[in-house]
């Protein structure tokens, strides 16, 4: 076990990860594919959906630092009431403007979730496991955001007067774990006068992390809108994917496990480097051609599985040790409201450069990753002594 009290731990993760399944399930499979139906236009779904996403990144900061002082009981119980009073309202027919407000409010409670949700993971891990705990606690909702897309989907398809009552029954367990955790508060560590003094410093260190989290996020946001595009001009369909796709399931687990454990002990700049440096290999070899992404698909999945898991390890690794402990759910806010930023743009321009290049959008995402990996060797090792514990020098070669 990676956790001090796993229960609790585990009951965060199964809000959180039930929470993504109803978010993915009514907006990317139900709210397009019935919006005609409760008197909406495509439009109108898209400004429900960007105004939900837009108050979900912008608040996070402040709603971590919220819930840093009072509690994450209050914040988890509100978002879970307001996911549930927007899927009511959305099946009550309600009208455009009341739902675009729902969405925002929706978005603000949602914030709470993933600064929470890693705080806690940071907190009850294990000594010495830090690393691995929390990689597993990212990745350990993918399940939920991959039924909610693709199971909601094929509900939707086959039989869609079930789904309502499936969103509906999904959100209420979600506000039973809130109200079982309505108590759960996030405790600082114990600090020296020092360190409090030099609080500054501390958010300085946050700070040099978000140009990184920016253009890691970047990336993979280039590619958003263009899996189906990519598809077509690539020959293939979705069972084609399948073999791919779990090898490089298979080989992102067994990196991130491998990796975590390697940051754990050595230090987590030890894999973030060789992470990023297989993810610019692997972007680079995807774009030379339509022809060499098909020819080398297996390979490289496997390749983009391994990168992102050994990234993935050092990444949480690095953050953790660089968060200041009296300010933990804050300060994750503010950085993954800086990678939801960068990740949003990432189809804008990956859209622009499809048009005119075709698969050489790879390019561009090999680019970032190599620009993060110079960030990281650079100005990133000015990170030094964080959180109360000691970068090695060895470390820092990484």
């Amino acid at each position: 076990m990676l956790w001090t009290r796993p229960a609790v731990t585990l009951r965060l993760i199964a809000l959180l990860l039930i929470s993504e399944f109803v978010r993915a399930g009514l907006i990317v499979a139900f709210l397009p594919l019935t919006a005609g139906r409760y008197g909406l236009s495509l439009a109108q779904v898209g400004s429900l959906v960007g105004a939900h996403y837009l108050m979900d990144a912008l608040a996070k900061g402040p709603v971590g630092l919220v819930t840093q002082r009072w509690g994450i009981g209050g914040a988890l119980i509100s978002s879970s009431l307001l996911g549930l009073g927007f899927i009511l309202s959305v099946l009550g027919g309600a009208a455009f403007w009341p739902l675009l407000v729902l969405a925002a409010a929706w978005g603000v409670g949602y914030a709470a979730l993933w600064p929470s949700v890693m705080a806690v993971s940071q907190q009850y891990a294990l000594p010495g496991r830090e690393a691995r705990a929390l990689s597993l606690t990212n990745l350990s909702v993918a399940p939920g955001i991959a039924l909610g897309t693709l199971g909601v989907g094929q509900l939707m398809l086959r039989l869609p007067a079930s789904v309502p009552a499936l969103l509906l029954w999904a959100q209420g367990a979600v506000m039973v774990l809130a109200l079982s955790l309505w108590r759960q508060r996030l405790e600082s560590r114990s600090t020296t006068s020092q360190q409090t003094q030099d609080w500054r410093l501390q958010w300085r260190r946050v700070a040099s992390l978000l140009p990184a989290a920016f253009a890691q996020m970047l990336a993979p946001g280039l590619l958003v809108t263009l899996f189906y595009p990519l598809l077509a001009r690539l020959n293939l369909n979705l069972s084609d994917l399948l073999g791919p796709g779990l090898t490089g399931g298979v080989c992102l687990l067994g990196a991130l496990l491998l990796s975590g454990r390697l940051a754990d002990i050595y230090g987590p700049r030890r894999v973030l480097g060789p992470g990023l440096t297989l993810l610019t290999l692997a972007f680079g070899l995807a774009g030379l051609s339509a022809t060499f992404l098909t020819s080398w698909l297996w390979p490289l999945c496997a390749l983009i599985g391994a990168g992102y898991g050994t990234f993935m390890a050092g990444w949480n690794g690095l953050v953790g040790q660089t968060l200041p402990p009296q300010q933990r759910a804050a300060a994750w806010g503010v950085v993954m409201a800086t990678e939801a930023l960068g990740y949003s743009l990432g189809p804008v321009l990956g859209g622009a450069v499809w048009a005119s290049g075709g698969v050489r959008v790879f390019w561009l995402g090999a680019g970032v990753f190599l620009l993060a990996r110079l960030y990281y060797w650079l100005p990133g090792r000015a990170l030094g002594q964080v959180g109360g514990a000691v970068v090695t020098a060895e470390d820092r070669t990484a």
